[in-house]
């Protein structure tokens, strides 16, 4: 995840340069023009006051859609401030511990496509339990990290996918490399957690498709 951030910085950062470096080629092309027509430098000036609003939509353009990008793997986004996956070890246990509201639990359950028995089911606890808290209410700290660790995984599913719609396909999808059974069907448990979040991090590394 932190790699494919950095990768997508750089690539805004190229662009942004290499427009900036076009408009001061432009600008000095622009000067030599000028001296050798004699033109009054307004007209000059029109035209860069014009390419530079053109080069600052494409950089805000740009900006725009990397944010974009990130937000999609922000599941808790009352709570966290980047991507779980992208978060320390520390940073998700203070989490958990400051607790997981419930509009943040209806976040997580409307963006991974799921109702309330199959999210029930994955945090292994009982629907009445969910239904105990509301808005900014929170859960114990016990639930919460269970609500973190699930964003987690599919904060980092999306990042890696690249598309939501089809990780959480995925996510239900039976899988040869859990014993045919869905990754779903294992994230009730800590164990099955690590095991589904190693099998998406095979993926990236392109040693599982």
């Amino acid at each position: 995840m932190q790699k494919q951030l950095l990768a997508k910085q750089s690539y805004v950062v190229l662009i942004f340069g290499i427009i900036l470096y076009q408009d001061q080629f432009s600008t000095k092309l622009n000067s030599m023009n000028n001296k050798l027509a004699n033109k009054e430098p307004k007209v000059k000036s029109n035209n860069h006051k014009q390419h530079n609003n053109k080069v600052m939509q494409v950089a805000k353009d740009l900006v725009a859609h990397f944010d974009s990008e990130v937000d999609q793997s922000i599941i808790l986004s009352h709570a966290a401030h980047k991507p779980e996956s992208n978060m320390t070890a520390l940073e998700k246990m203070q989490l958990a511990r400051t607790g997981i509201s419930k509009q943040d639990l209806e976040k997580l359950k409307q963006t991974a496509g799921l109702d309330y028995d199959s999210l029930a089911k994955g945090l292994g606890v009982t629907k009445a339990t969910l239904f105990s808290r509301k808005g900014t209410e929170k859960f114990s700290a016990d639930l919460s990290e269970k609500i973190v660790s699930l964003a987690d995984i599919y904060s980092y599913g999306y990042s890696v996918f690249d598309d939501v719609e089809r990780f959480n396909a995925w996510m239900h999808r039976p899988n040869q490399a859990l014993g045919g059974q869905p990754p779903y069907a294992l994230i009730d448990n800590q164990f099955g957690r690590e095991e589904v979040k190693d099998l998406i991090g095979r993926i990236e590394y392109g040693v599982y498709s």
